[in-house]
């Protein structure tokens, strides 16, 4: 594989819809291209830890019982919170001005870091694909030719977190507000429905 298939599969890896795309398009419908874009980038910084704990070895503690179980929690109010905040901050949207409507870019970046951290989904899938990447390529190639490879898939992220904010934006920009509401109201079930299966595979390790 080339370094243009390893940014195809940087993007194929980010496409599957997932709390992060989810949580994106809510912060494009409410609040533009910027704040979108900065959930895109602290969801990466969060793959970007996981790959470097992928690399260097260490990954394979945040699969232990006791700490799956910590992520699933924690994923789940960070998940069902931004649910609500979502469906809630739709109906405020419909009646207030569109300057009081703006929101910390902190807290646009935030979101995206901890939903991304705190999915142990995340850190499974980060496990199976980068982990394989590096077993066929780490026999074949030298340090640099990982590293390029590696960012090769980290630029895909970075192109697909791009494509996500154009088009919540986009929505934002074509569809009436009453629309909007309705799209954005649907992003914040979407995010709940994510939190409660988080919840559920909690209360699942935590009994067994």
């Amino acid at each position: 594989m080339n370094f243009l298939g390893y940014i195809l599969l940087g993007i194929s890896l980010s496409a599957p819809v997932g709390p992060i795309n989810a949580a994106q398009l809510n912060k494009g419908m409410r609040h533009g291209f910027i704040h979108a874009w900065l959930v895109g980038l602290g969801g990466m910084i969060g793959d970007l830890i996981f790959m470097l704990l992928i690399y260097f070895g260490v990954a394979q503690f945040l699969t232990t019982p006791f700490m799956k179980t910590f992520l699933w929690l924690f994923g789940f109010f960070i998940l069902v919170y931004t649910g609500i905040e979502s469906i809630t901050g739709a109906k405020k949207s419909l009646h207030v001005d569109h300057a009081i409507r703006q929101t910390s870019k902190m807290k646009s970046f935030r979101t995206g870091f901890l939903l991304a951290i705190s999915n142990p989904l995340n850190i499974i899938f980060w496990l199976g694909i980068y982990g394989a990447v590096l077993a066929k390529t780490s026999d074949l190639y030298s340090n640099y030719q990982l590293l390029l490879y590696s960012s090769g898939i980290f630029l895909g992220i970075f192109l697909w977190d791009v494509i996500m904010a154009g088009v919540a934006t986009s929505f934002r920009r074509f569809f009436h507000e009453r629309v909007q509401y309705f799209i954005t109201i649907g992003a914040g079930l979407l995010l709940i429905g994510f939190g409660l299966y988080f919840g559920y595979e909690a209360v699942l390790l935590f009994t067994n």
